[in-house]
């Protein structure tokens, strides 16, 4: 993402614009702009006139809108496998982009568009989005905003996801995870003879479909991909492994077995499905290659947090509730907070998260924002988005017992003060 042109005061007041690049720049976005804000882009309309000889004329033109923004709706790039029953192998690719759809009313004049008419901006890449939020821009906003803007992203890993002749091909960079491509080729059992032979041809046509998806969908050459996960249940990861080595081999392809000698992590998983990866980047092999990264840090702090509500429930505690008493006592060590609490549509909410994750920073604590585009962000919601690992034990029954008594005392005191005002 590239900012353009940015202005906030010491009071939060003012405005962003940024100019979208890529998937993850859409994704940004989507965490930025909020129901209520201002936000001006880029819009095609097809605008209709009527010439001298009275006949209607149709013209699609570029114009600038300005919304009050009332709903924003973001849609991943990627897509399903297909099927094609000619060889009972299936494919897909994300030839789609992420979208960003942006709608509200109109509330700068414009020539074409009458002003208080509800419009949908639909966001493109490399076109400016200026943003301006009435509330003004709170820590997490202006947080977004530097994190999106620092140069050299991109995605980090590259894993194959790989199954009994089925692999997913995945890009993670710092907040998402995006499947590239799918494949799926039948390999028939060996149960007698005739058999074994098949499923020797099911398995050379399984790797030889790999190896030309692992060329087009696995940027192997490029600087910025740190590590490059196989993974699978079994010893499936092996076989694909050593396929790849020595096709590259044979064809004499330098680049390609360096970077599968160098980058190449073969890693055990349970199952050979996406949601497996949050197995993978908790691995002692990926956490060593990849300490740095955000999205591996989310992945341990969040392992380290279940096993700790097993072990010691007293330092893991989730909730808003739970998690907000904890903060007020300063016993947070590691917050971990989805980006979906951040988008929620009521600014009190918004601010009562802001507050906490503020409130953790001050007294010294960790915050790890996860991304909801992440198999480790989707558990954490499923977990009511908000979790903290607490550096002192804390009875919670104790605690709620030591509010109620505060709440009681505090009502006591105004009642007291009402007596003796009156």
């Amino acid at each position: 993402m590239k900012l353009i042109k940015k202005y906030i005061d010491k009071h939060g007041a003012g405005h962003v614009t940024l100019r979208p690049e890529d998937d993850e720049d859409m994704w940004h976005l989507y965490n930025l702009i909020q129901a209520g804000d201002s936000v001006r882009a880029t819009t095609v309309r097809r605008i209709q006139s009527v010439s001298n000889t009275g006949s209607v004329e149709s013209n699609r033109i570029r114009l600038h809108l300005t919304l009050q923004v009332s709903r924003v709706e973001f849609s991943p790039g990627g897509g399903s496998a297909a099927q094609e029953s000619a060889d009972s192998t299936a494919a897909s690719t994300t030839n789609a982009n992420a979208s960003l759809h942006i709608s509200g009313k109109v509330i700068v004049e414009n020539p074409h568009v009458r002003l208080g008419a509800f419009h949908t901006l639909d966001i493109e890449a490399n076109r400016d989005v200026r943003i301006e939020k009435p509330d003004g821009w709170d820590s997490i906003a202006i947080s977004r905003v530097e994190e999106s803007t620092v140069p050299g992203r991109g995605a980090e890993v590259a894993a194959v996801i790989c199954g009994e002749g089925t692999a997913t091909f995945c890009l993670l960079s710092q907040h998402m995870t995006v499947v590239t491509h799918r494949i799926s080729v039948s390999i028939p059992r060996k149960a007698a003879a005739s058999g074994a032979s098949q499923h020797e041809k099911g398995l050379g046509k399984f790797y030889a479909t790999l190896f030309e998806s692992f060329l087009r969908h696995v940027p192997f050459a490029t600087a910025g991909i740190r590590a490059i996960v196989i993974a699978s249940p079994g010893w499936i990861r092996d076989g694909v492994y050593d396929y790849l080595l020595a096709e590259a081999t044979k064809r004499g392809d330098k680049v390609l077995q360096r970077a599968l000698r160098e980058k190449v992590i073969r890693v055990h998983i349970s199952s050979p499905h996406v949601h497996s990866l949050v197995e993978v980047l908790k691995s002692p092999e990926i956490a060593a290659r990849l300490k740095e990264t955000k999205f591996a840090r989310e992945g341990m702090m969040l392992d380290k947090f279940f096993k700790m509500l097993g072990a010691d429930e007293m330092r893991a505690w989730y909730g808003p509730d739970h998690v907000c008493l904890a903060a007020d006592r300063g016993a947070i060590g590691t917050l971990l907070i989805s980006d979906d609490l951040f988008r929620s549509s009521d600014p009190a909410t918004r601010k009562r998260y802001v507050q906490v994750t503020e409130a953790v920073q001050q007294k010294g604590g960790e915050v790890l924002i996860f991304s909801s585009m992440h198999e480790s962000g989707q558990q954490l919601n499923q977990l009511t988005g908000i979790a903290a690992i607490l550096t002192f034990p804390l009875d919670i029954e104790i605690v709620e017992a030591e509010e109620r008594e505060a709440e009681e005392e505090r009502k006591r005191q105004e009642e007291d003060d009402v007596v003796e005002t009156g």
